[in-house]
């Protein structure tokens, strides 16, 4: 071989990840069970992305603006609303939303069945919140608004007041 062509032949990046069907860590949160995919350990902190299960009749987070990072949603299966502002919006399987800094949001699953859905960081600053939120439950102590808007305060999220 060449010393040209060696140059353009592909090599094993010692970086690369590949998560299994039953790899990745779990978070718990109540009725959800997260998925984490990527933390950004392997891609310099640019990007998170989790697999969620929100089981039936799921509400979820108080709407809340992220300050620093979009937040993206791809719907694997079952339907999940999503609440921006004063808008609502059904998201059925194959349904991309996509939430840009400073936008007001949630989500929740009111259907009978489970909702399954892929979600994006970018950054991955928000995947660390998941982690606290699942501490903070830890023992079946039940959520109190007080501790989840402290861990939202950490991870440059508020909850919007007055939308709630």
């Amino acid at each position: 071989m060449t010393e040209q062509a060696a140059a353009h032949t592909p090599q094993a990046d010692p970086a690369v990840s590949v998560v299994g069907p039953g790899d990745g860590e779990t978070i718990v949160l109540g009725t959800t069970r997260m998925r984490v995919l990527e933390d950004g350990s392997h891609t310099r902190h640019r990007l998170a992305i989790a697999e969620s299960v929100l089981a039936p009749h799921t509400q979820g987070p108080p709407q809340h603006r992220h300050a620093r990072h979009d937040e993206g949603f791809y719907i694997l299966s079952g339907a999940v609303r999503f609440t921006v502002g004063h808008d609502t919006y059904d998201a059925a399987a194959g349904t991309l939303v996509m939430v840009p800094p400073g936008t007001p949001h949630t989500f929740a699953n009111l259907t009978d069945q489970p909702a399954v859905m892929l979600s994006t960081f970018t950054p991955d600053l928000y995947v660390q919140y998941f982690r606290d939120l699942q501490e903070a439950l830890a023992g079946g102590r039940p959520p109190t608004p007080r501790a989840g808007i402290e861990a939202m305060s950490r991870y440059a999220t508020e909850p919007v007041a007055d939308l709630a």
